[in-house]
């Protein structure tokens, strides 16, 4: 099969979050299962800057207004489509936002330049290389299938996975008459979201099939607290609606060949664990090493629930604990946790930004990793917890619930206990949770049966990409009938 993946970020080339690691992770995961996946991505600047040997296929002289060309590149085993449009990508800053971390006033051109050119290699526009299948990642590839709905790529199956349904590409009605579309799509079967034009509304009314990154998640969201709005829509289509856990990519998170942490280590050999439980204390300069260090590597957001954890900030250090943070986002919440870091220097450290070297260290040599998130589509950081022997404390909610197994005591007696859960997110549920997280590090062995079975646990691609596979299968199959 050949499925054309869209994408705002991918990794290695361009990452802001976990959107970035399920993309690029995805084409060798199902390369495995017979499917050919290319990855249409914009030509930012730091993508331009990773290319090797791009080979130019199509030049388009008017792509909604601007210049653009299709190039090609292969970078580790990964073939790459990248949309070269200087107007639209070439500038300072990150995918969504400028040098001042606002957002660029054209994201919706962007976008659309984006949806509209995947569009085209839907149509047949590449000479050797037409897709069985297009499967669009969150609002930035929204419009794709609503492009592809105009013309004679229309049989063609879509799939549109919400990696976060909070974000929609909503924007005012002055934009519809430059997005090159029939004046009929801005309608409530089309991309008019009261009043205004949302790229997700848009995908999920038209895609052929909609996926979401677990099968809480899938559930949440046909509901008025989580569907943000679409709730509605969703259930509409809740026949197409699929929930698939993500995985991680256990080649770059694997704490036996991991280059960038301080010592390489394995659930068959875990006393090198320690060398990155030292190097993680001196990176933050805590005093004490025998504590257990709870460690948060987050969006620093409400939506994150950093709010509650600041509120605990004391009572970690209150009982025995260490806290590091990575991170940036709200500044009120930054200066939150910079005020606790200043009342307990040597307890508490925090880095405000991004760094993914620090994050894999953390994983390493942290012993509890804490994700209290309002709402969590799937979450990714505790999965690579789990694989490094850094023990998640979440919230129950989306695929944090699906995927770690709480510390009750019947799971314990069983082993198979993965970690801690807690709801609601307030103060004084997670405050619960860290006093159970810290009665469980005070026996040695009852530590140690939990990082084994969270480091046995498999967060892979493995079944994931399976049922991708089997999903795009199936579409096939009923187009095939269809026809």
């Amino acid at each position: 099969m050949k499925v054309l993946s869209v994408a705002s970020e991918v990794y290695p080339l361009i990452k802001t979050g976990g959107l970035a690691d399920v993309t690029g992770a995805l084409p060798a995961a199902l390369s495995t299962h017979g499917v050919d996946m290319r990855v249409l991505l914009p030509g930012y600047q730091q993508v331009m800057a990773k290319l090797r040997n791009p080979v130019p296929l199509i030049k388009f002289d008017d792509l909604l207004g601007v210049s653009a060309s299709i190039l090609e590149s292969t970078i580790d085993g990964v073939d790459y489509l990248i949309l070269d449009a200087p107007e639209l990508f070439d500038r300072e800053g990150g995918p969504y936002t400028n040098t001042g971390n606002a957002d660029h006033p054209d994201n919706w051109l962007r976008f659309a330049a984006l949806c509209r050119a995947a569009a085209n290699i839907a149509e047949g526009v590449l000479e050797d290389w037409t897709p069985d299948i297009v499967h669009a990642h969150d609002w930035q590839a929204g419009l794709t299938p609503v492009y592809m709905m105009q013309g004679p790529a229309a049989s063609t199956p879509t799939v549109v996975t919400i990696h976060n349904i909070a974000f929609q590409g909503q924007f005012g009605p002055d934009i519809f008459p430059k997005l090159d579309l029939p004046q009929s799509v801005f309608s409530m079967e089309g991309v008019e979201y009261y009043g205004d034009v949302s790229f997700l509304k848009g995908g999920l009314r038209t895609a052929t099939a909609i996926t979401t990154v677990s099968p809480t998640y899938a559930q949440e969201i046909r509901t008025a607290a989580f569907g943000m709005g679409l709730d509605g829509l969703i259930n509409e289509r809740a026949d197409s609606l699929h929930g698939i856990v993500n995985g991680i990519d256990t080649d770059v998170w694997d704490p036996a060949s991991d280059k960038i942490i301080a010592a390489n280590y394995s659930l068959s050999k875990p006393k090198k664990r320690q060398v990155n439980r030292k190097a993680l204390a001196d990176y933050f300069k805590f005093e004490d090493t025998d504590k257990p260090v709870f460690t948060v590597v987050s969006r620093l957001t409400w939506q994150k629930g950093i709010d509650v954890l600041t509120e605990l900030a004391d009572d970690i250090v209150a009982m025995g604990g260490r806290l590091a943070v990575l991170g940036s986002g709200d500044q009120a919440l930054e200066a939150a946790l910079l005020s606790a870091a200043e009342r307990h220097p040597g307890d508490i450290g925090l880095v405000i930004g991004y760094n993914e070297a620090l994050s894999h260290l953390m994983q390493a040599g942290g012993d509890v990793i804490l994700v209290p998130s309002r709402f969590e589509p799937c979450g990714l950081t505790q999965l690579y917890g789990l694989r490094y022997g850094n023990v998640p404390v979440v919230a129950r909610t989306g695929g944090l619930a699906d995927t770690i197994i709480d510390a009750n005591e019947a799971a314990i007696a069983a082993q198979v206990a993965t970690g801690f859960q807690f709801y609601p997110v307030s103060p004084d549920a997670l405050r619960e949770a860290l006093r159970r997280t810290v009665r469980a590090f005070a026996e040695p062995k009852v530590w140690e049966r939990l990082q084994n079975r969270g480091m046995k646990a498999d967060v892979s691609w493995d079944r994931s990409a399976l049922r991708y596979a089997s999903l795009y299968a199936e579409l096939l199959k009923s187009k095939s009938e269809k026809t």
